[in-house]
């Protein structure tokens, strides 16, 4: 597989992943294009946010039910789901944060990957 072929493929899980955010009304969902940076530990961050623990655990949850269903991928690891504060979803190439809001803006992930190509998915409600 080339360099271009994985990227689209992640590119793809990416996209997946926020209509799966999508599904249960992840807000502010930001997708940061890693893969031309050095030393980056994926090729996307997909991060969102959600009104409670129950919010942040439910749409978590509907990202990985979302990515199994269309294209048959399910994370390496996931973590948080305990206390859903921050879950944390792990595909290998695409990572995705689901935080509750005061711990996205503690943790700023935006501005620390800020080299990274942004773009900001507008929320469909």
């Amino acid at each position: 597989m080339t360099e271009e072929q994985a990227h689209t493929g992640a590119e793809q899980l990416a996209n997946a992943v926020v209509l799966g955010l999508q599904e249960k009304k992840g807000t502010n969902i930001v997708m940061l294009d890693l893969h031309e940076l050095e030393n980056s530990v994926c090729q996307y961050f997909v991060i969102c946010d959600g009104d409670s623990n129950t919010h942040v655990s439910a749409i978590a949850d509907a990202c990985e039910d979302y990515v199994w269903e269309q294209i048959n991928d399910k994370p390496l690891h996931t973590e948080g789901h305990d206390t859903a504060q921050w879950v944390l979803i792990d595909y290998g190439d695409v990572v995705v944060h689901v935080f509750q809001r005061p711990v996205r803006a503690y943790y700023n992930l935006e501005e620390l990957w800020a080299d990274a190509r942004r773009t900001d998915i507008a929320n469909l409600f």
